[in-house]
């Protein structure tokens, strides 16, 4: 059963990854990206990353993705509500795209790949906690104080001049 949900959680990544590169209504896009990072949160707690996951979720899902439809909606250039975009490269994108999945293809059938027994780890919420607002809690702080500007140069840049 894991397996099964493994592979499905995969090709749900991968297909919406395809939407949101190929499609070209930008709202469309911006949907498919919340199915895309959802299925890479999923692939997180495969690997027993639950912090990792649960930090795809708030910050990308609940910040970047909101505020990325947000933009969309609410831009004042819009004089339709059918925004699109164009793709003027797609064909470079394309070929580019399928020679370097042919390239991981062959370096991963080619990779002699150590096996081993996996355990899962006990604790690793508490340990990354513990680090954070112990040994790296200057560096927590001016990712804080970067996003803060962030917001703030968004905000000004939003407002409509008078």
């Amino acid at each position: 059963m894991t397996e099964i949900a493994f592979w499905f959680v995969i090709t749900m990544t991968v297909l919406s990854a395809g939407v949101v590169v190929l499609h070209n209504q930008l709202i469309y896009s911006a949907m498919a990206l919340l199915f895309t990072l959802f299925g890479v949160a999923g692939i997180y707690i495969f690997l027993w990353a639950d912090f990792i996951a649960g930090v795809q979720l708030l910050v990308y899902i609940g910040g970047i993705l909101v505020l990325i439809v947000f933009g969309i909606m609410l831009t004042n250039r819009i004089s339709s509500v059918r925004l699109s975009q164009s793709n003027v490269q797609q064909g470079v994108g394309g070929a580019m795209a399928i020679w370097l999945f042919i390239l991981i293809s062959f370096v991963v059938s080619k990779t002699p790949w150590y096996k081993s027994d996996a355990l899962e780890p006990i604790e690793t919420v508490a340990g990354i906690g513990t680090l954070l607002l112990t040994k790296y809690l200057l560096s927590f702080e001016a990712i804080s104080l970067l996003l803060l500007g962030a917001l703030i140069g968004a905000a000004v840049l939003s407002r409509k001049e008078n």
